[in-house]
């Protein structure tokens, strides 16, 4: 007698006893992934590249920058974009009635995996820029290293570590609220711009956003609290290990002292990425330092 029982039945019965189910099979082989972290590090690429082209190409002020403020200059286009789509999976996440916000230890989506691999391929990308920088000025920016090699570790783990909910990491994301915001100022106040409305308004949106960013580390402290137990049992320690590190150095260290530094900026208008040079004025042209000849 044969069972009166379809594949799909079996299908739907088994959708209710894994939280995984619903997810597109691709987003757990390897080969897709990659695709996908590659995805991300080449448009990154061609977003620092294009930056570049077109301020060559339209702005004064960038080809009037030294050769390592050039980088800068494109990394902060390029972190801003990102900043973007960070907002937007961030905002998603605490705002949608979601799988993510119904099970916030081990709820996965499609749009949550594509936004956890693209950001590894961007923090693989923000590394490889950040390294190849120092090499070539023989510079190094140890605190900044640090924090650019927790993101970067932190994504490759959610990857790897595959089962691991994806709310904690979407709602990392939204700390890039503030790059958007950070990108403008600098650009503006290396054009002479610091004097201006737009320039000081922009200073008061970028503070705020460092605000929301402490309270946002807050708000992780409080769901991770309230979750302790499930994330004990359910993630793996070198990843708890790694997440709580991060979260308490962005809560106690980062934070802090990101916020106090643009607050003072917006007082005293420098830039403090360069040796706290002071910002020129509208229509000022940037003197360059000859060479000492002896």
């Amino acid at each position: 007698m044969k069972s009166s029982v379809s594949p799909s039945d079996i299908m739907a019965s088994d959708h209710h006893t894994s939280p995984h189910l619903h997810l597109s099979p691709e987003y757990f082989q390897w080969g897709y992934r990659l695709q996908l972290i590659g995805l991300g590090f080449s448009f990154y690429t061609a977003v620092f590249l294009l930056s570049h082209l077109l301020s060559a190409a339209l702005c004064r002020t960038y080809n009037s920058l030294l050769a390592k403020e050039k980088v800068f200059w494109n990394l902060a286009a390029t972190r801003a974009v990102f900043g973007v789509q960070s907002t937007v999976a961030g905002l998603r996440a605490l705002t949608e009635d979601s799988v993510l916000t119904r099970d916030k230890v081990k709820g996965q989506e499609d749009w949550s995996w594509f936004n956890v691999l693209t950001a590894t391929g961007f923090f693989f990308f923000e590394n490889a820029a950040f390294h190849a920088s120092s090499l070539v000025f023989w510079s190094f920016d140890i605190p900044l290293a640090t924090h650019h090699l927790f993101a970067l570790a932190g994504y490759v783990g959610a990857v790897v570590w595959d089962t691991i909910g994806h709310f904690l990491p979407m709602v990392t994301l939204l700390l890039e609220m503030s790059t958007p915001f950070t990108c403008i100022s600098w650009m503006l106040l290396k054009a002479g711009w610091a004097c201006t409305l737009f320039w000081r308004a922009n200073q008061w949106v970028m503070i705020h956003m460092f605000h929301c960013r402490m309270v946002l580390t807050y708000y992780m402290w409080y769901v991770s609290v309230n979750y302790w137990r499930e994330l004990f049992s359910h993630v793996a320690l070198p990843q708890l290990m790694l997440f709580f590190t991060g979260l308490a150095l962005l809560t106690f260290v980062i934070n802090p002292i990101w916020t106090h530094k643009k607050t003072m900026q917006l007082l005293s208008p420098v830039d403090w990425n360069f040796g706290n040079k002071p910002a020129p004025q509208t229509g000022t042209p940037k003197v360059r330092e000859k060479p000492h000849t002896s």
